[in-house]
């Protein structure tokens, strides 16, 4: 009798290469933060109020409502192609470290009882490269988003930032990225597989499932992690701010 194999849906097929996955995380990274980014723009507003304080809102729709109506919608996108440029090559980079590092140490073997090692080796060396190159472009991309923002161009905030504040003002907020970036990935994980077997249990094709899943898990590690992407945001716009503290903080202590 014939034995079929079943086909893992989930994931791409094992001969598939690193550049189908590089292609595949570049495509995913841009079209999350593409689709996401007016919510983006307001959560930035949002965290940095104390250094504009004209701009303090109530929540997410009166952010909305206030920012289209006196700034016009176009402002929500204002960034978008820091992202566009910086998102497509960090995860890129991201997917491709992960898949090259689980295979140098041994985590696509089958049996190995090391393979969970390997896992977490590799998830933490592709985050600490992607987010080193992803961090630049956020740091423009927030420039961009704050309220009464003198930029209309990612080159143009690039190079201010750079003649102003220098090169670390790219990497400043770096540290404090890692710190939120590992809570955030396991808990979206460790959440993400908890409900999709519970709400998936026969494990039949299921995007409902998933998006479902994968929704819950962000929101539970966005949770989780805010504190930190608050600092994260003063640290990054610090270069934009009126208040003397915040414009010299050097880490997450001086942004609490």
């Amino acid at each position: 009798m014939e034995v079929v194999e079943e086909i893992e849906y989930e994931g791409l097929p094992p001969n598939a290469g690193l550049g189908v996955s590089m292609m595949a995380g570049a495509l995913a990274g841009i079209t999350e933060h593409a689709v996401m980014f007016p919510v983006d723009s307001i959560k930035t507003r949002m965290q940095v109020f104390a250094t504009s304080p004209a701009a303090v809102y109530t929540g997410i729709g009166n952010a909305f409502t206030r920012i289209s109506s006196t700034e016009g919608m176009r402002a929500l996108w204002r960034g978008v192609s820091s992202v566009i440029m910086g998102a497509g090559p960090a995860h890129a980079v991201h997917f491709g470290t992960y898949e090259a590092i689980k295979e140098f140490t041994g985590g696509n073997i089958e049996g190995n009882k090391n393979q969970w090692l390997s896992t977490s080796f590799a998830g933490a060396s592709a985050t600490i490269a992607s987010d080193a190159l992803m961090n630049p472009f956020d740091v423009i991309k927030q420039r961009m988003q704050v309220h009464k923002s003198e930029f209309r161009s990612a080159l143009t905030c690039a190079r201010t930032v750079y003649r102003t504040e220098g090169l670390s003002a790219f990497y400043i907020s770096y540290p404090t990225t890692l710190m939120m970036s590992v809570p955030f990935t396991a808990v979206q994980f460790t959440v993400y597989e908890q409900l999709k077997t519970l709400l998936n249990p026969s494990g039949v094709y299921s995007p409902v499932t998933h998006m479902l899943s994968g929704g819950l898990a962000g929101a539970v590690a966005g949770a989780v992690t805010t504190p930190l992407d608050v600092a994260k945001t003063i640290l990054q716009t610090r270069g934009a701010s009126s208040d003397k503290e915040i414009r010299h903080a050097k880490g997450n202590d001086g942004c609490v």
